[in-house]
Parts: structure tokens; sequence; C-alpha cells
């Protein structure tokens, strides 16, 4: 599991982006499980993810709408498959509108620059 913390702030949301090999849906859960095994990853607001595998494109918004269908088009465009990333993020109090989405790009662009 990669996690890069703190990677982005705006008007007091803070992001961060993890992943690592993935292979289906149990994965994925277990994956996010694992990850809010720390504390503060289990207080955060949205842990949005994307996977392509064998069992086809999976997604999670958590309650970040679109968050995960913007995740999943980066890893088609990529052909990243069997490897989840997951973007959190941290409300701070103001509302983002489109720039979450921005947002969302730049973490998972951080992250596979990291491959």
């Amino acid at each position: 599991m990669r996690i890069l913390e703190n990677i982005l702030t705006d008007r007091g949301s803070k992001y961060a982006v993890s992943g690592g090999p993935c292979r289906n849906e149990a994965d994925a859960r277990a994956f996010v499980a694992a990850l809010k095994q720390d504390r503060k990853f289990a207080k955060a607001t949205h842990n949005s993810w994307g996977l392509i595998c064998d069992d086809g494109p999976m997604k999670s918004d958590d309650g970040e709408s679109g968050a995960g269908m913007t995740i999943l088009r980066m890893l088609e465009r990529e052909g990243l498959r069997d490897h989840i990333i997951v973007v959190t993020r941290w409300y701070g109090g103001k509302h983002l509108g489109g720039d979450r989405f921005r947002h969302v790009q730049t973490a998972v662009r951080q992250y596979m620059a990291q491959l």
C-alpha cells in the first residue's frame, strides 16, 4: 500500500491518495478497510476509489458524487488494471463545487507519477 498524504489543500479541505495491487471487489473493500485502520483515514469525510479488474470497472464515491467515475476514467486512460486508487478528502467546511473533480484528478496524477 502506497500512501501520499497532504498532497493538496483548498479552502480547508485536505486530500491524500493511496493505492496498491487489487484484483476484485473483495480485495478493494479489504484495501479500504486496511486504510481505515489508520484513525486519520477512518475519520475522513470521503474515501473514494476506482478499480479496473477482470470483473469489470468498480468504484465507490463514498458520498463524493462523481469522484469514483473520475478515478475510473483516469485508470482507463492509463490502461492501469488490477490496481486500486483511493482519493481521501477531509472536508474543510466550504463547498468546492467543480474544483473537487480537478483535485481528484490532481491526486490521481500524482499517484500515477509515482508508479
